[in-house]
């Protein structure tokens, strides 16, 4: 018998939260197959199995926590059978038997005794979640509670009211993590925002013209964020203030580029990191960047993507903002915000022309910012994203 414990997950990560165990007691499993989700506060992460044989006793339930090197399971080595075949991904249509449900909520059902056909599935594309199940056993006055804590009971609907309820939700590590890291910003730094605008039409022209080709050459499309990120990039070798962080009463100046992109994961928004993205090709970021997004929907980002980062860029657009003022992400002292764009009437050579124009907005530490060197950036990427060209130069 061996113990299955929790791995180094990260730096300065020294507890995780249990997530789904994806084998039930007795059951075989193969070398590497996932055998349980670890919820970190920066990421979910799936543990497998180190060599082939059966899991014989679970020591942590789904939503106990454990500290790094902790015990959780006892296997018993052997040969397992042969690996099942990939789990279908999240988009795969539900099995014949009933809806699809999440393996927590697998679970669950399985200790109630409960058949998918009896719960309403909540989760994308009717998926059924925990918090779907828990809710079901509780409108049936289960005479067992469920099998993890539950929040604290809301107060009772009004009689002549019933629709007005609430409904309490621990949150989840990662939104904790979130809520931390944005307090921490306003609280220890002195924290102002620039605003500009750009024109779009050339990177648009440029996109329309040559997108084809290169999603053709390069298998991803080219979208808008590389080239925000070479845009950045140029204007943070010539504004280093903004590539740099406080330490102590000492300011350390990067020279490297490590950028930020802030994408929405399943739990909340995460920032994984284009390492030395100065070095990498518009193909490469927004292979990345892609790459970044389907894992941050899965949770499968590793905590170790998402640690570090010299600058970060944060795009609201895509949920539709037209401006807004982000938030920086400490011990950074610089994040970009990127907005929807729209058509809008502009002045140009004495007349007015509707143009594709985007609300940029550059979040500061004034600590080591000052206002020209933040208006100087953020005119410099204005000026890079509507002559494009200027970025394949450097100039």
């Amino acid at each position: 018998m061996q113990e299955l414990s929790v791995p180094s997950v990260g730096e300065s990560i020294v507890e995780v939260e249990i997530g789904a165990w994806l084998k039930r007691e007795g059951e075989a499993f193969a070398q590497d197959e996932p055998l349980v989700e670890l919820i970190t506060d920066k990421a979910t992460l799936e543990l497998p199995a180190p060599f082939a044989g059966t899991l014989k006793q679970i020591l942590k339930r789904t939503g106990e926590t454990a500290r790094v090197g902790e015990a959780i399971a006892l296997l018993e080595a052997g040969v397992a059978a042969a690996a099942p075949a990939p789990k279908p991904p999240v988009e795969a249509a539900p099995a014949p038997e009933g809806p699809l449900a999440m393996p927590a909520a697998e679970r669950l059902m399985r200790e109630k005794g409960v058949s998918p056909t009896e719960v309403q599935g909540t989760g994308l594309g009717g998926r059924i979640l925990k918090e779907d199940v828990a809710r079901h056993l509780e409108a049936r006055q289960a005479p067992e509670p469920p099998a993890y804590a539950p929040p604290p009971a809301p107060a009772p609907a009004s009689p002549d009211k019933p629709w007005r309820v609430s409904e309490a939700v621990p949150m989840t590590p990662l939104r904790r993590r979130i809520a931390e890291r944005l307090l921490l910003a306003r609280q220890t730094t002195a924290m102002l925002t620039t605003f500009n605008e750009a024109d779009m039409s050339a990177v648009m022209a440029l996109r329309k013209e040559l997108g084809e080709a290169f999603q053709k050459k390069h298998g991803v499309k080219l979208g808008f964020m590389s080239f925000f990120v070479k845009a950045v990039v140029q204007a943070l070798k010539e504004i280093p203030e903004l590539n740099a962080e406080i330490r102590d009463n000492t300011i350390v100046y990067h020279r490297y580029y490590d950028i930020g992109i802030a994408v929405g994961g399943g739990e909340g928004l995460v920032v994984p990191v284009l390492r030395d993205a100065d070095r990498l090709s518009f193909a490469e970021i927004e292979r990345q960047i892609a790459d970044f997004a389907e894992r941050a929907r899965s949770k499968k980002l590793k905590p170790e993507e998402l640690m570090g980062g010299t600058f970060t860029i944060t795009n609201g657009g895509i949920y539709g903002s037209l401006n807004s003022t982000p938030l920086l992400n400490p011990p950074q002292v610089g994040i970009l915000g990127m907005h929807a764009i729209q058509e809008r009437p502009v002045a140009r050579e004495g007349q007015v022309v509707i143009r594709p124009m985007m609300y940029l907005a550059l979040s500061y530490d004034h600590r080591i910012v000052d206002g020209r060197e933040a208006v100087t950036f953020l005119r410099r990427v204005k000026e890079l994203i509507e002559n494009p060209v200027r970025l394949l130069l450097e100039v």
